[in-house]
């Protein structure tokens, strides 16, 4: 092997271990507690609701296709009402069951067509139609999407772009970063919710809106 090409693997294995100690670092720092950074939690092309000054942030990582997701959205929404100028809720993409990134790519269109709170809702109230564990029926996801007005014709046209594929792939890298393992798994103003649940949410929220 010449000079040249044992300095080029050297430094080619250091940029994989300096990546590797990198996410492994976030991962921990994650489990211990640690206020994870914005631009980990948050992307320019992040699905948001609420202000965009809102002095506390919620990133929720969410799977449409989750049962807990969506019993726990009503809730969320009810934090965002009572605090209607002061919180916003940042949704990352989490695509852990089948045909949930067929879904998102069904939000991303609607976003398209400024209907993703609609679409996003109507595909959770009817989850348990189309998100069957195993064998889910992605026609009636697409069916609610259709009840809210989505174009069906103009949706399909660009659910597999380059633009919507990116933003799937740029999540997913965004999930094992910040070692989400679970959905729904919150962060509020970068700080994890530690112990799950909506009292324990809305605490957080009120901790933060007292600061």
């Amino acid at each position: 092997m010449t000079r040249q090409k044992l300095v080029l693997s050297i430094t080619v294995l250091a940029i994989v271990a300096f990546a590797a100690a990198a996410i492994w670092w976030q991962q921990h720092q994650t489990s211990q507690g640690t206020q994870v950074e914005a631009q980990l939690l948050e992307r320019s092309y992040s699905p948001s609701l609420g202000p965009a000054d809102a002095r506390v942030t919620i990133v929720e990582f969410f799977d449409p296709a989750c049962e807990t997701c969506r019993a726990i959205y009503p809730y969320v929404k009810q934090i965002m009402a009572q605090y209607p100028d002061d919180v916003r809720l940042v949704l990352r993409y989490t695509t852990f069951h089948q045909g949930s990134d067929e879904v998102v790519r069904i939000l991303e269109a609607a976003r398209r067509q400024e209907l993703f709170l609609p679409v996003l809702e109507v595909v959770l109230a009817r989850q348990s139609q189309w998100a069957s564990h195993g064998a889910p029926d992605l026609s009636k996801a697409w069916e609610a999407a259709a009840l809210v007005g989505l174009d069906i014709k103009q949706a399909r046209a660009v659910m597999m772009s380059a633009e919507i594929s990116a933003v799937l792939a740029q999540d997913a890298a965004g999930v094992e970063a910040v070692g989400v393992e679970k959905t729904p798994t919150f962060f509020v103003n970068g700080k994890p919710l530690l112990t799950f649940g909506v009292e324990p949410l809305v605490k957080l929220v009120q901790s933060e809106l007292a600061q």
